[in-house]
């Protein structure tokens, strides 16, 4: 049996890691179920956004993350988990890849929220809206593999649509311009 290894953002896994208010569901079970039936293991990552300001923070775009101290903060909580990615690796363990939540400031793939960047507290923030490219810490993720040598493909999840969760249909690409040198979007160690 092939020992198969998936990356899944925080909240995918813990729902309650999310903003106060919000409706997620504890796990998402269309994606995760799955997975666990088909043989996969499954790492979670660290919520960034938490263990940097708790669970009472505001909500925030990836415009308001994206600074210096937030983006070290990312480095430091993935250094062991990167290690754990680079052993399993080592190991034999194929790493199909990284999940994370369309729209995230920080665990977006594909998309990520942006458009307002600061101002006094307000009731909603019509500004903020789903704009392309990576969250924060999808990216800091891409960039910290890089510097191993790693490279596994990453897909995004629209979390309101649960047909969309499925594993089924999960599309893997690289993240930005980030792709194995051999192409085969598998995981693992240059050569």
């Amino acid at each position: 049996m092939t020992r198969r290894l998936i990356l899944l953002a925080h909240c995918l896994l813990n729902g309650s890691a999310k903003l106060r208010g919000n409706d997620a569901p504890a796990v998402l079970e269309p994606l995760v179920l799955p997975l666990i039936r088909e043989g996969f293991g499954v790492i979670q990552l660290p919520c960034p956004e938490t263990t940097y300001l708790g669970l009472r923070r505001w909500g925030m775009t990836s415009e308001q993350y994206d600074t210096p101290p937030f983006r070290r903060h990312c480095r430091r909580i993935l250094e062991p988990l990167l290690d754990q990615v680079e052993d399993s690796l080592r190991e034999s363990f194929r790493v199909a890849g990284v999940v994370g939540p369309e729209g995230s400031p920080s665990c977006g793939v594909g998309c990520t929220c942006g458009g307002f960047c600061g101002g006094e507290p307000a009731e909603g923030v019509p500004e903020a809206r789903r704009i392309p490219g990576p969250g924060v810490f999808m990216d800091q993720l891409r960039l910290c593999l890089e510097e191993r040598g790693l490279f596994l493909p990453f897909a995004g999840v629209d979390e309101g649509n649960p047909e969309g969760c499925r594993p089924a249909a999960l599309s893997f690409a690289p993240l930005g311009a980030f792709s194995r040198p051999d192409g085969d979007g598998q995981g693992g160690f240059r050569s």
